[in-house]
């Protein structure tokens, strides 16, 4: 029985990956030892786990992880007001029946956000 997955993501700079997602999306660091090449952060149910590539180019990066939210409205608005919302993919209801948006991080891994519509 499959219970629950953590994506695994590049990160270049651990301390920047850390404080962009802790600063600005509201995870929480719950490694309980600070591994030089691994980061691993939770904002409520969501996991998120990094890995060090220091010689990634973020233009040429496609990591990736979809995100279910609830209230996805709220989200949204606060995240938009931060500036962190994808030029390219604001709040939309898609074809496929659900409210989606899309962050970058300073890596270029792309979170999708989305919510039933």
């Amino acid at each position: 029985m499959l219970k629950t997955v953590h994506p695994k993501l590049p990160m270049r700079d651990k301390a920047a990956t850390k404080a962009y997602y802790t600063e600005q999306l509201g995870f929480k660091d719950i490694g309980v030892t600070d591994y030089p090449e691994y980061l691993m952060l939770k904002r409520d149910e969501v996991e998120l786990h990094f890995f060090l590539f220091k010689d990634l180019d973020p233009l040429e990066n496609y990591g990736q992880a979809y995100i279910r939210v609830q209230n996805i409205e709220t989200i949204y608005r606060y995240w938009e007001a931060k500036g962190l919302i994808h030029p390219n993919d604001p709040l939309q209801t898609k074809p496929w029946g659900l409210k989606e948006f899309s962050v970058l991080d300073p890596d270029h891994n792309c979170l999708t956000i989305g919510e039933d519509a």
